[in-house]
């Protein structure tokens, strides 16, 4: 097996993988290897696909721009 060696991690980073590590009864080196291994098994984010479907479900007419200021008064109409 290889060795890596990362440098200048900040430590609250390091406190709160050690914290994690404890919690998970492993050491701090296996739990830096599992969330490696997570992180390169994951599935890519389609933002294309993503945007495509907020896009269909999200209802508002053609023509309308959604706006702060819009948003504001629908979430106040119909409130006493």
């Amino acid at each position: 097996m290889a060795t890596l060696t990362i440098k200048n991690i900040p430590e609250p980073l390091v406190k709160r993988l050690k914290q994690q590590a404890a919690a998970h009864r492993r050491s701090l080196n296996f739990e830096v290897i599992s969330y490696l291994e997570q992180m390169t098994h994951s599935v890519p984010l389609d933002v294309d696909a993503l945007l495509a479907r907020a896009r269909a479900i999200r209802g508002t007419p053609k023509g309308v721009r959604l706006t702060d200021r819009l948003l504001d008064e629908l979430k106040v109409a119909g409130r006493p």
